[in-house]
């Protein structure tokens, strides 16, 4: 049996650039895209993902993947899954920088630990929710769902040389400017207990010029900021799943957007 060249480009380009759009996603997605998980389980679990998933969708366009119109077609789904993974993992982001506003309320801003998911250096409470809202975030079928919406995002938007706009990308930054306001949402009720402990403290400083407020201040600030952020902890699990649903909702409305 021979195959054409033609032939051979199309078999290709079926699964290419359906591969392509999901290795971009699973490297940037919350606990797919994490520094722990190994390159060759993520190579491995891209590739399973494409062939599930491009036999169900319409046959791309024929182009050769080593044109000019191919490369941009590269680009483009790399830009797409990776602007994709890139939203969902605001979700994530969102509790870590309240995490960090919580650490300077408590005087904790210098007690940084390495983020084994980011790579960078964090504050221990920033660090900790990190922990809970990965876990939370899988508890909710969170991977699943990442799963099922990058297989819908290619009936979202197909294959083709239409892409993202600058208008979508200026749609993403104002969904960041929503997550940043749900970050601080989240840490605003640690931050004001936290900041009336510390007018107290400057009151009975005043009216005790001789008592080491250092020595007592700092110990009551860590216990009272750790029992604040055990009473507040509740409400991470509906804030994460309200979170999960807003982000999936954007995603939909922006990719259908785009396509329409």
């Amino acid at each position: 049996m021979t195959l054409s060249l033609a032939e051979i480009m199309g078999w290709v380009g079926t699964y290419l650039w359906v591969l392509i759009r999901v290795a971009a996603v699973l490297m940037v997605a919350p606990v797919f895209g994490a520094r722990g998980v190994p390159k060759r389980w993520r190579a491995l679990a891209a590739m399973a993902f494409s062939l599930v998933i491009a036999p169900t969708l319409p046959a791309p366009p024929a182009i050769d993947p080593l044109s000019a119109l191919g490369i941009l077609l590269v680009a483009q789904q790399i830009v797409i899954g990776a602007t994709m993974g890139f939203v969902l993992g605001m979700i994530i982001s969102a509790f870590m920088m309240a995490g960090e506003a919580m650490s300077l309320g408590m005087g904790l801003g210098f007690a940084q630990t390495v983020d084994p998911q980011n790579g960078v250096s964090v504050p221990l409470v920033s660090q900790f929710l990190t922990i809970v809202v990965t876990l939370l975030f899988i508890a909710l079928d969170g991977p699943a769902l990442t799963v099922k919406m990058l297989a819908d995002s290619f009936l979202w938007l197909p294959i083709a040389p239409v892409g993202l706009t600058a208008a979508d990308f200026w749609r993403v930054v104002g969904f960041g400017q929503a997550m940043f306001v749900n970050a601080v949402l989240i840490a605003l009720p640690v931050i004001i207990s936290l900041l009336m402990v510390n007018i107290a403290m400057g009151v009975i400083t005043r009216a005790a010029p001789q008592l080491n407020i250092f020595s007592i201040g700092f110990p009551a600030t860590l216990l009272i900021g750790f029992f604040l952020i055990l009473v507040s902890s509740p409400v991470w699990l509906p804030n994460l799943e309200h979170f999960l649903q807003q982000t999936l909702q954007f995603l939909s409305d922006l990719l259908r957007h785009t396509h329409g």
